[in-house]
């Protein structure tokens, strides 16, 4: 399914119950939601009243992301638990997923860096069996969100910026390193949809200057913690690759690019030699 965004203004939330399913789409739709007749059926499927119902898409129309409405998001085929004030996981990261089972698809170790909700390393503990999960993430609420969907998979997560939040246990041991790091310019982050600029932590989105601050430190920094083989993966821009590529070749890693041109997504792929 598409992003379910739209930038467009909403009109004032509604307080009448809605009776109908062609109900809730007029009203989505009016408030400039793209994909009303999608994002409806969700939010049908969630409510158990039709007081709930109207709460629900109140909410919506006034300009919340679907995902913070339904308490959820899809990635990979898991329903990834968001919660207010958390990066929202999107679909061109699966993509991300993707390349890191095909770089290791045995990995035993693996660590989800910059880790928000935790989709990352739920997707991957998910398709690799049992790993030894960690993820870190500077933000309180994201670690509390993201325990809430490692739980299952036994993972582990810490609090802390980057690297000094992981255990010296796994120093060296990783096998995939996945730091979906803040990549948006300082001076671009006023232009992002208001669902993301009005909704989400700025920490999860300013990457500094040219964007490629915490991604610098995420690639000088990770040798020490891959293992032999190991490997970094981080997603970009389409702008800021070459730059990106750039950065991990002066870590020492070997590096490549992968793009999925049907989720418009940049992988930047570096394996510890």
């Amino acid at each position: 399914m598409p992003p379910l965004f739209s930038a467009s203004p909403c009109p004032p939330p509604f307080s009448a119950p809605l009776p109908s399913p062609d109900s809730v789409v007029a009203a989505l739709r009016a408030a400039g939601c793209v994909f009303a007749e999608d994002e409806a059926e969700l939010i049908l499927g969630a409510a158990r009243t039709a007081g709930e119902l109207t709460a629900l898409v109140d909410r919506r129309v006034t300009g919340l992301p679907l995902e913070l409405v339904l308490g959820w998001a899809e990635f990979r085929g898991l329903r990834i638990s968001v919660t207010p004030g958390v990066f929202v996981p999107r679909r061109r990261t699966e993509f991300l997923v993707t390349e890191a089972l095909a770089h290791a698809p045995d990995a035993a170790v693996v660590v989800d860096l910059c880790c928000g909700s935790g989709a990352v390393g739920a997707a991957l503990a998910a398709a690799l069996g049992r790993p030894e999960v960690h993820a870190a993430d500077v933000d309180p609420a994201a670690v509390r969100c993201a325990r809430g969907n490692l739980a299952a998979a036994g993972g582990r997560v810490h609090a802390g910026d980057l690297f000094d939040a992981l255990p010296d246990a796994v120093r060296g041991r990783v096998d995939v390193l996945a730091a979906n790091v803040p990549y948006v310019p300082t001076g671009e982050v006023g232009l992002l949809p208001a669902e993301a600029r009005d909704h989400e932590p700025l920490v999860a989105l300013d990457g500094g200057t040219d964007g490629l601050d915490v991604l610098r430190r995420v690639a000088a920094e990770a040798p020490r913690w891959l293992a032999p083989g190991g490997c970094l993966l981080v997603e970009t821009s389409e702008r800021q690759a070459p730059a990106a590529v750039d950065a991990f070749t002066r870590a020492g890693l070997t590096t490549r690019l992968a793009v999925s041109e049907e989720l418009y997504a940049h992988v930047v792929i570096g394996v510890r030699d």
